[in-house]
């Protein structure tokens, strides 16, 4: 029983001509803040996500700018190391060439030094065997004259030196 004693309290709609003031309204506020509430609103979405979307392009291409820079500094930089090291191979070339020429030059000049060295010896070799020769000679004329017990003459030596 109780049961049916809230029934009777319920509301119970019936579609009458109220029901339809309240759609009309529903649309009238609708209208009104699409008008006022909705548009602006999605307007100044759309312009935020236009600026959003241009700022994100502009980023973009400032990101694209500098990836092309640096690109072309790395390229720079490549290109004057492998200048630097080209220069650094022509001067280790330009040296090692003046090295080669002072070299070649010393050894030249040790060369004749060498030489001029070797006819200086060849010269006191010839003057210590003429100076013996004649050393040997005179030891020989006085060993004979004291053997014979009279002087040999430089003729009887000069026949003896040739002959032997």
């Amino acid at each position: 029983m109780t049961f049916l004693a809230f029934a009777e309290n319920s509301i119970q709609l019936v579609p009458d001509g109220t029901l339809i003031f309240h759609i009309v309204i529903i649309l009238v506020m609708v209208f009104v803040l699409n008008a006022t509430l909705f548009k602006p609103i999605n307007r100044i979405l759309e312009e935020r996500e236009k600026r959003t979307r241009g700022r994100s392009g502009e980023a973009q291409d400032i990101l694209r700018r500098v990836d092309e820079k640096l690109a072309h500094y790395e390229h720079t930089l490549r290109e004057a190391r492998t200048e630097g090291y080209r220069l650094m191979e022509q001067e280790r070339g330009a040296a090692m060439s003046e090295r080669q020429a002072k070299l070649s030059a010393v050894r030249e000049e040790i060369n004749q030094l060498v030489a001029e060295e070797k006819d200086s010896i060849r010269g006191q070799a010839e003057e210590a065997r003429a100076t013996l020769e004649q050393d040997a000679r005179r030891i020989a004329a006085d060993i004979g004259a004291q053997i014979l017990h009279r002087p040999i003459s430089d003729a009887v030596m000069a026949s003896v030196g040739q002959g032997a």
